[in-house]
């Protein structure tokens, strides 16, 4: 498929996990992918790895948490390919806690990256997309619908992210511009390396997220973004996708 051809699209998190699936879902199918994450050495390799593959990526590091940073990265996107059609909303941070126990700082991070780094890269990515009629895919998660065991923070700030899909989708329905989510539950990514669980925590709390289908795959996630963020969801706007093997049918 060549649903992408002549097409920009700008995906955050894009070093591993969804955001990495997602870039090269795309660039699969003819985008030009302007690839963004903090993490240089994987961002790289993601970049060649599309390239290899025939297609054509350019890659960025940026905080999609620090304003100036992402007004610099979108800026750079536009002045790269000229223009900018999609924008995915991938990069997000996961933590667990008892919510006794958490810190504001932590808190405040979780959502600067997960919420406020989303309205950030909207805010600068729409100015761009309104004269393309182009999207924005954003990747909440079924904790912003459905309770969560520890992550407070976490669900707070995909609940937000939902939020604001639907807010956007009105606000620019009648000029041309869709914006969508994905909600993905149990999903293989590194994401689900970097945190532990909170002392004394109930294992048996975990199952209420667990898909009955197993553990899902990155590039099932990046599929039903691809279709939202082409003209096969041209009349989708305001959204919401669960990508969660049941958990929650």
């Amino acid at each position: 498929m060549h649903r992408f051809a002549d097409r920009v699209a700008l995906v955050t998190g894009a070093a591993s996990g969804i955001g990495r699936a997602t870039a090269e879902r795309l660039a699969s199918e003819g985008a030009s992918v302007f690839c963004v994450d903090v993490q240089k050495d994987q961002l790289c390799q993601v970049g060649d790895a599309i390239a290899a593959a025939g297609g054509i990526a350019e890659v960025r590091t940026g905080d999609v948490g620090d304003e100036r940073q992402v007004d610099e990265t979108v800026a750079a996107c536009v002045a790269h390919f000229g223009k900018l059609d999609v924008l995915c909303n991938v990069a997000g941070i996961l933590r667990f806690d008892h919510f006794h126990e958490l810190r504001t700082e932590d808190w405040n991070r979780v959502l600067s990256i997960n919420l406020t780094g989303t309205f950030l890269m909207c805010r600068a990515a729409i100015p761009h997309l309104l004269p393309t009629r182009g999207n924005i895919v954003n990747v909440a998660s079924t904790a912003a619908v459905a309770g969560q065991p520890w992550a407070a923070a976490y669900a707070a700030s995909k609940g937000g992210v939902l939020a604001l899909t639907r807010t956007l989708a009105v606000d620019y329905v009648k000029q041309g511009l869709r914006v969508n989510a994905v909600l993905p539950c149990d999903i293989v990514t590194p994401i689900m390396n970097v945190f532990t669980m909170p002392e004394g925590a109930n294992p048996k709390l975990l199952r209420r997220v667990m898909s009955p289908m197993g553990t899902g795959k990155p590039e099932q996630v990046a599929g039903v973004i691809a279709m939202l963020a082409s003209d096969d969801g041209a009349f989708i706007t305001g959204e919401q996708i669960r990508v969660d093997g049941g958990t929650f049918a």
